[in-house]
């Protein structure tokens, strides 16, 4: 059974959101959402709600000495969601966590993200 082109765009689409996050490139991460993208890290947080909020978020994130790492592979669903199990470094060793997280996103028509939930805890925030 083949994949369908909506499941490989997602599948596709997280792993450029990873690739760009590890080279810190906020700009790369943005142009993979719509205009009007809802982001809410860590789920349970206030949900960041248009562009302006979600650039000034990534903006934030991607100046900071991190790295993502997939615990398993990125899974898409048969509808408009997918979602990635991975761990984020941030720091260097013995100043810095290793956070397992969850991602779930939802895409658009067109293939861009429409919302990121992440998913962790402090329970998943380990010392590096």
């Amino acid at each position: 059974m083949s994949e369908q082109p909506q499941t490989v765009r997602m599948r596709t689409a997280l792993q450029a959101y990873l690739d760009a996050l590890n080279r810190n490139d906020a700009d790369a991460v943005l142009a993979l959402y719509n205009d009007n993208p809802t982001v809410e890290d860590p789920v349970g947080s206030p949900p960041l709600v248009g562009r302006v909020a979600v650039e000034a978020f990534y903006r934030k994130v991607a100046a900071m000495p991190l790295r993502l790492e997939l615990a398993a592979p990125i899974r898409a669903s048969h509808g408009n969601a997918a979602a990635m199990a991975f761990d984020v470094l941030v720091g260097v060793p013995g100043q810095g966590q290793r956070i397992s997280v969850i991602d779930v996103m939802t895409f658009d028509a067109d293939g861009r993200i429409a919302s990121m939930k992440a998913y962790w805890g402090p329970e998943d925030a380990k010392p590096l």
